[in-house]
């Protein structure tokens, strides 16, 4: 009975580790501007930080009435845990960016930030 329940201890120590393992997934650290952010200046890079390599497979820039921004990147699709794209010069207005990737991990990944630019 004792090496079964040695044998039994070692299985469950194996789940328990490979479990906690499958959870640590990537996250996003933080945004350029911050996320909700009113800026007097149009922003000179918008961007994000993540917390492990990410390869961000997508990333969008519109305003308030859905006008698209193209955003210049220079990461050439590899990956990153700093990405920066620079956008056009942006008049007053409320922009929102979207983004996509993946992560060294394997698990995709997305979301958006907002900012506005005032006067």
């Amino acid at each position: 009975m004792t090496i079964f329940r040695a044998a039994l201890f070692a299985l469950l120590a194996v789940v328990v580790l490979t479990s906690h393992a499958a959870y640590a997934h990537a996250s996003k650290q933080g945004t350029r501007p911050a996320d909700g952010a009113v800026l007097t200046a149009p922003p000179e890079t918008v961007g994000m930080t993540f917390d492990m390599a990410m390869r961000v497979t997508l990333v969008s820039l519109t305003d308030q009435d859905g006008k698209a921004y193209d955003l210049a990147r220079d990461d050439d699709m590899q990956p990153v845990t700093v990405f920066d794209a620079i956008p056009p010069a942006l008049p007053v207005g409320t922009y929102t960016v979207d983004w996509r990737g993946l992560a060294d991990d394997g698990h995709p990944m997305q979301g958006s930030f907002t900012f506005v630019v005032v006067e």
